[in-house]
C-alpha cells in the first residue's frame, strides 16, 4: 500500500466515518426540537439540503448554485455545476491515462514532474510480477477515464437537475476528490518499474471479472438516471419540471437509491480489477459508502 495515500484515504475513511456518527448524533437532536446546524449544512446538497428547515440566512452565504445561468435560465436546465467535477476527471485523468500508455507501451517516459509526483506517493513493489501490477493500475485508470466521461455526457444530455445547491466546501471537495483519486490509481503502479521498457498483455481472471462486474454497474446505472430524467419529462421528451416524483424499474424494484449503489459497484468492480488485494482502494471504497451514507435526508 503506498504509505501517503494508502494512509490519506485510510484518515478520510475515518473521519467520515465520525461525521456519519455525528450527523445521526445531531439527527436525534433535531427531532428533539434542535434546528439546523454548520456541520449539516455543510454535508448536505441538492435535495438533502433542500429538505432541511429552518436554515439560517447566514448559512447561505456559503452556497454555490448546483445549476447554471439565471433563476429563469435554470429552470429547465441540464447543466449543472457538478458538471465540473467530470470535465476535470476526463481531463486530468485522460492526461494521466495517456502518460501511462507512453511509458508502458510506446516506450515513452512520463514527464519530470510526473515522475517526481509518481516516485514520492507510490511504493516499491515486494512482487515479481511488476508487469501485472501496471497492467492492473492501466485497466483501472482507463475505467475510471470511461466512467468519467459517460457521467460527463449523462449530465449534458440526459439528467435533468433541480435548482439545488452546493456548500463551496463540498465544491472544492469535489474538485481535488477527481484529481486525487486518479493519482491514486497512477500510484498504483510501483515506483520501481522501468520506464520505457515494453509492457506484456497480462489478462488475468480478476481483470475479467471487475470489468463485467463494471459493464452491469454502469449500465444499470444508466438505466436509473435516465428513469430519473424521464420523471421530469413529457412523452416528448420536453421538461416540464423539475419536483421530485417516485421512480419506478429497473434496481428502483429493490433498492432505495440504486444510482448511487450502482456506483459503489463500479469503484468495487475497480478494486476486483486490482486484484483484491489492493487496501488503499479499498478505503477508497469505504469512503464512498460513508459519503453515501451521509447524503441520505434525514431532515
Amino acid at each position: 500500500m503506498p504509505a501517503v495515500l494508502g494512509l490519506l484515504w485510510a484518515l478520510l475513511a475515518a473521519a467520515f466515518l465520525a461525521a456519519l456518527l455525528l450527523e445521526q448524533a445531531q439527527a436525534q437532536a433535531r427531532r428533539s426540537g434542535g434546528g439546523v446546524g454548520f456541520f449539516q449544512d455543510l454535508i448536505r446538497y441538492g435535495k438533502t439540503k433542500s429538505d432541511c428547515e429552518q436554515r439560517p440566512a447566514w448559512l447561505r452565504l456559503f452556497d454555490v448554485p448546483k445549476r447554471w445561468g439565471t433563476e429563469e435560465q435554470r429552470n429547465f436546465s441540464h447543466t449543472e455545476w457538478f458538471t465540473h467535477f467530470y470535465v476535470v476527471s476526463v481531463l486530468w485523468n485522460g492526461f494521466l491515462l495517456i502518460w501511462l500508455i507512453q511509458a508502458r507501451f510506446l516506450r515513452g517516459s512520463l514527464s519530470s514532474w510526473l515522475q517526481h509526483l509518481h516516485h514520492a506517493l507510490s511504493r516499491a513493489s515486494q512482487n515479481e510480477d511488476i508487469e501485472s501490477e501496471c497492467f492492473s493500475a492501466l485497466l483501472v485508470l482507463l475505467l475510471l477515464w470511461l466512467h468519467s466521461f459517460r457521467r460527463l455526457a449523462e449530465c449534458l444530455c440526459t439528467s435533468v437537475f433541480s435548482n439545488g445547491v452546493l456548500h463551496i466546501v463540498q465544491y472544492c471537495f469535489g474538485l481535488g476528490y477527481y484529481i486525487t483519486v486518479g493519482l491514486t490509481v497512477l500510484c498504483q503502479v510501483p515506483s520501481n518499474f522501468r520506464s520505457g521498457e515494453e509492457l506484456s498483455v497480462q489478462i488475468c481472471w480478476y481483470h475479467i471479472i471487475g470489468i463485467v462486474m463494471y459493464i452491469w454497474a454502469s449500465l444499470h446505472q444508466h438505466r436509473c438516471l435516465v428513469i430519473l430524467a424521464n420523471l421530469r419529462k413529457s412523452k416528448s421528451g420536453k421538461v416540464v419540471n423539475l419536483s421530485h416524483s417516485i421512480p419506478f424499474g429497473d434496481w428502483f424494484e429493490r433498492v432505495s437509491c440504486p444510482h448511487y449503489f450502482a456506483e459503489l459497484l463500479i469503484y468495487v468492480s475497480m478494486a476486483i480489477t486490482l486484484g483484491f488485494h489492493n487496501v488503499t482502494w479499498w478505503f477508497v471504497v469505504i469512503w464512498r459508502q460513508i459519503v453515501y451514507c451521509l447524503s441520505v435526508p434525514r431532515c
